[in-house]
């Protein structure tokens, strides 16, 4: 039986929602081993002079525990 673990992260980038999603797992994957599905929570943004400047995802990820 395997045993997983869920994590609740927010990463940013100025290029898209999936570069954030994708930042979210870069850096979760620095301290963490086993990565297996990432589920975005909720995406937003930030807006300057009617421009998005920075988009945002709050994330799930989730690893197998060893």
């Amino acid at each position: 039986m395997a045993v997983h673990k869920v994590i609740e992260v927010m990463a940013f980038s100025t290029e898209s929602w999936e570069a954030a999603a994708q930042e979210a797992v870069s850096k979760v994957s620095e301290k963490v081993r086993n990565i297996e599905s990432i589920y975005i929570q909720e995406k937003s943004g930030k807006v300057v002079d009617n421009r998005i400047v920075q988009y945002r995802v709050n994330a799930k990820i989730t690893f197998r525990v060893e």
